[in-house]
């Protein structure tokens, strides 16, 4: 997530909100906290006594095996005792078998369109071959979210102004950083790397055609010069976290789509009020509206409409079209994992990344069909979308974003449920959603069944916007929910529901100096986090967040860290990698053995003053001339094993 999130404009003034019952939760919230400690840490010390002083003062409570790092700050990375890490990929390196060499003084769109792209965010890991569970053989999914111009071009600055002084080519360079890689990768002798040659190898950049389909696929508001019918785009953009599908397919989502788009139309237009709830502004973050018309909103009002969705395509087929799923809703799409119901049907729990906006799931029409692909091809094209509305008592209603329901009918704007699609913010303000503090990742835990919600910060929270899952206002430093659909726990979880509960799993901070944190009374003073952004689950059901935040908020790298979600060391974190200076950790993805976890190391360098010419790390060439490479790496246990064991 780019720090431009935190530049745009709030818009908070058209958001809705529920009333606030701050008393009520804070209690509710300090019982369930104060009990919970009380029965970890009473069950604890007896389990630690019998084990002897020596494990309880090195390892507390946790199942966690590894002696947790300190914070720091630095050009370099760092990881836990016993483990080691390896870049696996970097901007520029090559994708496609006939890649030119990396020359960053000397980048060409045609390069880059064959090279590994910028900003790398969600990875993810497909068995090769298909159907298999191989942990040594698989195809490498990343997403490339935005571009840094002041990190990428020389003779440009620093800062944000870099951006407008690029040139056509420079633009051009930058569209083709977007996007995605899947690159075959392979593990011989505890080493991975990419397969030059892999005839699944692909790039997926801003002008890639693909098709729109869906309840608004063909509207109006979808239609331009260049696309008449609404129904083909060129590209995604802005491509923050993702998921996957049961039947093998990536879901990829459209984030601050917003910042790429200009033009006198943001405030004189006919759609202003809806660019406005979408923080589109009349000057773009890049140069990229000078010099193609998509991206200037005078000449194509309606190419916005067209991103920020969730896109669909198979990386086992390189000539897949990529396919944007318009039932999954329009917004600032952090994320989409995926959990099977009990009745078989599939449910995507997203959320819309911006302060004050909300978390959603879809629920398709019918079950996932295990043995029948074919049946599954458009399954996402069909079903409901949920908001999510949080109440004071524990309990949360997921409420229907469907045309004629409620007051998203004609009378509010609504003409059909297309039109309830491309505005879904808008919808989900009338329904009375509940406004979360940046939703970033949403994601079900596969061995309980519960979901959890990062939510990283937001700071423009005021004691009087306070509402039940965010209690605490100027929140610099982000929180977990934990929602529990029903039956969570049992092996039959209705993520289909309609209602769940909910609680907070940890209020992020460093204890004694931040208030309202709340971890686990055992949390060390390295195992504290702040700004927590995407999380995975290995396979004891642990949880590992990642952050992106943390050295503005708290001083210190962001990292990764990782907790138990359940047993004596539920909700006690543990520091287990942090980043170089600049860089914030995304995209935590497990191989199928546990014995490698992916992370993807996004803008090094990103800070304050930072530049191509003079950047604050030259991570991880380290060689003079050579500017801070965006890279996936990989992180094994010395001698092998799985990782956290």
């Amino acid at each position: 997530m780019p720090p431009l999130d935190d530049a745009e404009p709030l818009e908070i003034e058209d958001i809705g909100s529920n009333p606030t019952r701050r008393e009520t939760l804070a209690g509710i919230a300090e019982r369930r906290f104060s009990r919970r400690g009380m029965l970890v840490g009473a069950g604890a010390a007896a389990a630690l006594a019998a084990a002897g002083p020596a494990l309880a003062e090195a390892e507390g409570p946790s199942s966690l095996g590894f002696r947790e790092l300190s914070h720091r700050l630095g050009q370099r990375d760092a990881v836990a005792e016993g483990y080691e890490s390896q870049v696996v990929i970097r901007w520029g390196d090559p994708v496609l078998a006939d890649a030119p060499p990396f020359d960053p003084a000397a980048q060409t769109a045609a390069a880059q369109a064959q090279q590994f792209g910028y900003n790398n965010d969600y990875l993810d890991f497909f068995p090769l071959p298909r159907g298999s569970a191989s942990s040594d053989h698989g195809l490498l999914v990343v997403n490339h979210e935005y571009t840094n111009t002041n990190l990428i071009f020389p003779g440009l600055g620093a800062g944000r102004s870099a951006a407008q002084k690029a040139s056509a080519e420079q633009s051009a360079v930058e569209q083709a950083a977007h996007g995605l890689s899947v690159v075959e990768i392979r593990r011989q002798d505890g080493r991975w790397a990419p397969v030059r040659d892999g005839r699944l190898n692909r790039r997926i950049t801003a002008a890639t055609p693909m098709r729109i389909s869906g309840p608004a696929a063909g509207h109006e508001r979808l239609k331009t010069n260049a696309d008449p019918t609404g129904t083909r785009v060129l590209g995604t953009l802005n491509n923050c976290s993702g998921g996957n599908t049961p039947w093998g397919t990536v879901l990829t989502a459209e984030e601050n789509f917003n910042v790429y788009f200009g033009g006198a139309a943001a405030t004189s237009g006919a759609q202003r009020d809806h660019y406005k709830r979408y923080g589109i502004i009349a000057e773009s973050n890049y140069a990229w509206p000078r010099y193609e018309d998509r991206f200037n909103l005078d000449k194509e009002p309606n190419e916005p409409n067209r991103f920020g969705w969730v896109v669909e395509f198979d990386p086992y087929d390189p000539d897949s079209v990529p396919v944007k799923r318009t039932a999954l809703g329009h917004f600032k799409h952090e994320a989409c994992n995926h959990a099977i119901s009990a009745d078989g049907r599939v449910v995507i729990y997203m959320g819309d990344d911006e302060r004050f906006e909300y978390i959603y799931k879809f629920v398709t029409a019918r079950p996932f069909a295990p043995n029948d692909p074919a049946a599954n091809r458009d399954l996402l094209d069909e079903g409901t979308l949920y908001v999510a509305r949080f109440a004071d008592d524990g309990t949360l209603q997921w409420m229907p974003l469907v045309h004629g329901e409620g007051p998203l009918t004609a009378a509010n704007g609504f003409a059909s449920q297309a039109e309830v699609l491309i505005e879904t913010r808008r919808a989900a303000d009338l329904l009375g959603a509940t406004p979360m503090d940046r939703p970033e990742d949403v994601e079900p835990n596969p061995a309980t069944g519960r979901v959890y919600a990062m939510l990283t910060n937001n700071i423009s929270r005021t004691t009087q916007r306070l509402n039940p899952a965010n209690p605490r206002a100027a929140n610099a430093h982000g929180h977990v929910v934990e929602i529990i659909p029903p039956g969570a726990g049992t092996g039959r979880v209705d993520h289909a529901a309609t209602t769940a509960t909910w609680e907070i799993f940890l209020m992020a901070g460093k204890p004694g100096l931040d208030p309202g944190t709340r971890y686990h009374r055992a949390t060390s003073d390295q195992g504290w986090l702040s700004c927590p952004d995407n999380c995975a689950f290995d396979k004891h059901g642990r949880l590992w967040i990642t952050t992106d935040g943390a050295p503005a908020a708290a001083g210190v790298a962001d990292g990764l860290y990782a907790a138990d979600t359940r047993g004596y060391g539920r909700a006690l974190p543990r520091l287990f990698y942090q980043a170089p200076t600049g860089a914030e950790v995304c995209g935590p993805c497990f191989t199928p053995d546990g014995e490698t976890i992916f992370l993807a190391i996004q803008h090094p360098g990103e800070d304050p003053g930072s530049s191509y010419d003079r950047p604050s790390t030259r991570w991880p060439d380290f060689q003079e001339g050579m500017p801070p490479r965006p890279s996936v790496i990989a992180t094994t246990r010395k001698g092998g094993g799985e990782i956290g064991s």
